[in-house]
């Protein structure tokens, strides 16, 4: 049997013990150290059990961090993180760092295929999840469309998802980075309503639900705080495409001139 079959870790006391150790003794304090971290909407947890699947936008390695710190420990205990198999779990020393501090178990980048359907036994056997359905890291804090996967698995089990917007993230730790900037960034972790898909809903159709419920959850928050709001990232995107293509046309150009228009030169004598 191999260790990603082995679901018991994901639960186990001992794994519980060493988590807790690695997240609230270590992880924690150095994140809260690092980033002035503001918690929202924490009365929505309030009548929300395990399992479930918590969800939320993706710019950033503080990102996992910051909703495992801020999640209540009856939470957060046997939250296990889906991680990409291409990223995390190809050296024993990243595999071992990323199941000691966020209980990961491997997806794929383009949703939730991976071993044997291991979200869906996960769920079965009472663990948590926390997915981003992005699937990658924005590159410019600008949020990607949601895959559905999370909301089929949350259709399939009957679970609810738990909506998380994170905001700020992206400015403190951006793509590319390792370490927040000095002076403390401000960074706010909103969680939203549990939700389930309606009657008749299918995954496409509720996954765009929950990535426009989180959209909202992000810009509320940004808006209240003098923060960019996701309109402001994909504006920003957009004017250095145009810039871009417009630096390539003009560069084009330069390279290439175009040769000058001839005319015919006039032969007519006067009568």
């Amino acid at each position: 049997m191999s260790d990603d079959d082995n679901t018991n870790r994901y639960s186990s006391a001992g794994g519980v013990a060493g988590r807790f150790v690695a997240q609230q003794l270590l992880m924690k304090p150095y994140i809260w150290s690092a980033v002035h971290v503001h918690e929202h909407g924490r009365r929505n947890l309030d009548t929300l059990k395990p399992p479930f699947i918590a969800v939320a936008n993706h710019s950033s390695h503080l990102d996992a961090p910051l909703i495992m710190g801020a999640l209540p420990q009856r939470l957060s205990r046997n939250l296990a993180a889906g991680a990409a198999a291409d990223y995390f779990f190809t050296k024993w020393y990243t595999t071992a760092a990323t199941r000691l501090f966020f209980n990961a178990f491997p997806v794929d980048r383009k949703g939730l295929r991976n071993r044997k359907g291991l979200a869906g036994v996960l769920i079965s056997e009472g663990v948590p999840l926390l997915l981003f359905p992005e699937g990658t890291r924005s590159r410019t804090g600008a949020m990607k469309n949601f895959t559905p996967g999370h909301a089929a698995l949350s259709i399939s089990r009957n679970v609810p998802v738990l909506p998380i917007a994170l905001v700020g993230a992206y400015a403190a730790m951006p793509y590319g980075t390792t370490r927040p900037p000095q002076g403390r960034p401000s960074v706010h972790v909103v969680f939203g309503r549990p939700l389930k898909a309606a009657p008749g809903e299918i995954a496409h159709q509720f996954a765009e639900r929950i990535y426009r419920y989180v959209v909202e959850l992000h810009d509320s928050t940004a808006r209240a705080y003098g923060m960019p709001t996701q309109a402001d990232f994909h504006r920003a995107v957009a004017l250095r495409k145009a810039a871009a293509e417009q630096a390539a046309q003009l560069a084009q150009s330069a390279t290439n001139p175009e040769p000058p228009i001839s005319t015919p030169s006039s032969n007519a004598s006067g009568g």
